[in-house]
């Protein structure tokens, strides 16, 4: 199957390299020298990757046959794409691949449905999961253990324990105004009482 690994950014320098933001946990298995791979526009491609280097924390690549900052930048955009077998898996127990969690439900640990995963972004600092929620809107969720409590691909499903205002916040300001609706209800209840009483006890006084 087909796996983005990678979308080429600006060119550095003027000797066809190029930055490149990585989209798969193993660069150093997709994105090593002498990896040929497909791209999207496929007019683009297919691209050699000749060198790559770290510089200032981003992943700096030379492609054969691009060898000045104008060839490099017109890859701008570019994403790059490797072939891999479904049924390949990480070498670490808790590490995925991008497939293998796409489109699964994500879900609270009572079984609360909070969206599917319809992307993945890495970031230089963390990863993420973008969820879409039922209602089309979208929520990010930190790929991270104490948010992300298990992940299980039989069953399909992600189950999170998000902090207070992840994913909640909407319904943390219906909660505030259903109290405060509930209150002013209560407290017009409370009047309306006391209004008859009031008047109960102004007739009691006419009577006597």
């Amino acid at each position: 199957m087909e796996l983005v690994v990678a979308r080429i950014g600006r060119a550095h320098g003027i000797k066809g390299e190029v930055t490149v933001e990585v989209r798969t946990d193993e660069p150093e298995l997709r994105l090593s020298p002498g990896a040929v791979l497909r791209t999207e526009p496929a007019s683009a491609g297919p691209l050699t990757i000749e060198t790559g280097r770290v510089h200032s924390s981003r992943l700096l690549l030379r492609f054969e046959g691009v060898k000045d900052r104008t060839a490099a930048e017109a890859l701008r955009n570019t994403l790059l794409i490797a072939d891999v077998d479904p049924a390949e898996l990480p070498e670490e127990e808790d590490e995925y691949y991008d497939h293998q969690l796409m489109d699964l439900d994500v879900v609270l640990e009572d079984g609360t449905e909070i969206g599917r995963i319809t992307e993945i972004s890495h970031l230089p600092s963390q990863d993420l999961f973008i969820v879409e929620r039922p209602d089309g809107t979208e929520v990010m969720i930190p790929f991270v253990e104490e948010i992300v409590a298990e992940i299980d691909l039989e069953e399909q499903r992600c189950v999170i324990t998000p902090p207070p205002g992840l994913i909640d916040d909407r319904a943390e300001i219906a909660s505030a105004r259903d109290a405060e609706t509930s209150a002013e209800a209560e407290k017009a209840e409370g009047e309306k009482a006391e209004g008859e009483k009031a008047a109960e006890d102004e007739k009691s006084g006419d009577d006597a």
